[in-house]
Parts: C-alpha cells; structure tokens; sequence
C-alpha cells in the first residue's frame, strides 16, 4: 500500500467534519445508565491454577449493555499479593475474541494486571471468543461482520452495545479483587483501539464513575467513520459502502447513527493522558481518520506515527507503551 491519504503536515491539522449529534452526552449516559440498572454482580473464578501457576489467571463474567453477560479474563501479576496494583482494560480487534491467558501475559510480567474483555458476537476469525451477541440474536462467538448490525436506528446499533460494554468492563475493573481503583488504564488496537478512546471518554459523563488515567489507543477504528467509509480501500469500512449501496433508501439513517459512535467527535471528551499510533500505509484505518481523533482529544497526548507501516503496529512500539505506562502509572 502506498501513501495514499493527507501528507503528514496536513494530517497534523485535519479535523473531522462531522457535526456532532445534539444532546450526544445525554443520549450516551441514557445508554449507560440502562445498562447499570439491569447490572447482575460480576462472577470471577479461578482459572488453571495448575497451568498457570504464580500467575494468577480469572475466568471474569460481567454484566454490559442492557445487562447482558460480557466475559473476560482477570490476569494478576506474580507476586503481587494482596495488594492492588494498576490494571489496564485490553480490548481487541475486529474479528477476535479474549482468547486464552497465554496471549495477554506481557503486561503482567511488568507488574499490571490486566482484564481482558471479551467481545460480543465476534472472536471467530483470528482469536478466539465465549460471549454472544443477544442483540443480534447470535448465542454465542461468530465469524462475523458486524459493521451494519442494528445500523438503522442508533440505540440499537451494534457498536453502540459495544462501546456500552467497554466502559462496563472499566467500572468492573474498578472493582476486582487487587485492582487499584484509582491506578486504571485501556489499551487496544484497532477495533480495540476504537473501544479504548470510547470508554476514556464516555465514562467522564458520570462523576462517580471511576476515572481512566492513560488511554493506548492503535491504529484506532471507528474514527472520522464517514470519511472512512468512503477512503479505506480494505475492510472492515467497505461493509458500509457495499451495504448502502444496495440499500439506498437507508443511507440517512445509517449516516446518522455512525455519528453517535465515532470516536473523533467522542475524543473531545477524554481526560486521561493518551498515547495513540498510525501507520501512513494503513488502508484499514486511514491515517486522517486517526488525526480526525487525534486532534480533537484536550488532555495530555503523543501519537507514533509509522511512515512505511500499514494497520500493523511495530513491534518496538510495545516498550514504547510500557515506558510510557510506567511513567503515567507507575506499577509498584
């Protein structure tokens, strides 16, 4: 893939022209607030002792969008004790699922524990998944595409009960067994990386919510969506244009409701300090689309910008990120 968006001087200026939904702040709080009523107590059960040994590994269900049951793996480092520690939220990308244990093992070796939310409907393409999507009517993990799920009406759209369950999944973190409460932290690429800006911004719109600290955020999706959905050559965006151009009596509706889950415009209400990367040869989510969020985020933020990487993130960007982590929120 060549370069194929802005030159970086002027992705360093873009912003987003999409005008925001009137009353987005009262629409999304709605949203949460349905879910934290038909909130059940999370269930957390040992996993693998035996495996796993001193790391110390949770089977994690919660409760999410419209109270529906999220799962999730709670992984502790060894030899922390009793004792809280930070704890960073992992969300993953389009397609996968939590996975096993053995894949989300190098931030507790560096002394954070982690939970690792589990996404709804998916995890049958590259990791794998356990929660199903009741929304959708799909009982358990799929090899899906979810990009026009419920896209005619916001409440019901998809990613609306995904961004629900992101900022469920950080007020459960909150609550875990030896989880610092005050020490929390999101983290993911992608379709992740999308879910970690959503949760840092819409859990500010409730005071008593637990505050995120340091937001990771690679590669994000679901940013400046409807430029996206007309520049990104590769999937995931072109499920939008493929479906509205069959359905063309649909395309207001659908427009309307990807305002209310694009990250560019949610950005503007993140506090916690943010580290973000793009790769300007990334046709699945263009460079712009990440600056359109970028740009708009207020509190303190860096961003690695990749010249010849696509939506593949470098490996050396990993200690980029526990550096930047240790700094922001030093794990004892």
């Amino acid at each position: 893939m060549p370069w194929f968006d802005l030159p970086l001087e002027q992705l360093r200026e873009y912003r987003t022209g999409t005008v925001e939904p009137a009353g987005l702040d009262g629409w999304w709080s709605a949203r949460l607030a349905e879910a934290r009523a038909a909130a059940g107590p999370p269930r957390v059960a040992r996993y693998e002792a035996g495996v796993y040994g001193p790391l110390e590994v949770h089977d994690v269900e919660f409760s999410g969008a419209r109270g529906d049951r999220i799962r999730g793996w709670y992984l502790r480092p060894p030899g922390a004790g009793r004792g809280p520690v930070p704890v960073v939220v992992k969300f993953i990308g389009y397609g996968g699922g939590r996975g096993t244990p053995a894949e989300h093992t190098t931030l507790p070796a560096a002394g954070y524990a982690v939970l690792v939310m589990d996404t709804r409907g998916q995890g049958g393409r590259w990791s794998t998944g356990a929660t199903g999507d009741p929304g959708g009517s799909a009982p358990g993990p799929e090899n899906s595409t979810v990009m026009t799920r419920g896209i005619i009406r916001a409440e019901d759209y998809y990613f609306t009960r995904l961004f629900v369950d992101a900022v469920r999944a950080v007020e459960t973190a909150a609550g875990l067994d030896g989880a610092d409460p005050d020490r929390i932290a999101v983290s993911g690429a992608s379709q992740g990386g999308a879910l970690a800006l959503a949760a840092s911004a819409l859990i500010t719109l409730d005071p008593a919510a637990p505050r995120v600290q340091v937001c990771h955020a690679d590669v994000p999706f679901l940013c400046d969506i409807q430029r996206a959905i007309t520049l990104a050559p590769d999937p995931p965006y072109t499920e939008v244009p493929d479906f509205l151009a069959q359905n063309v009596d649909l395309i207001p509706a659908a427009l309307e409701t990807l305002r209310y889950v694009d990250c560019a415009l949610l950005a503007r209400r993140i506090t916690a300090e943010c580290l973000l990367s793009t790769g300007l040869m990334d046709g699945i989510c263009p460079p712009s689309t990440v600056f359109a969020a970028y740009n708009e985020i207020r509190a303190d933020k860096d961003i690695a910008v990749h010249p010849f990487s696509g939506h593949a993130v470098p490996p050396a960007h990993t200690e980029n990120q526990i550096r930047h982590l240790r700094k922001a929120l030093p794990a004892d």
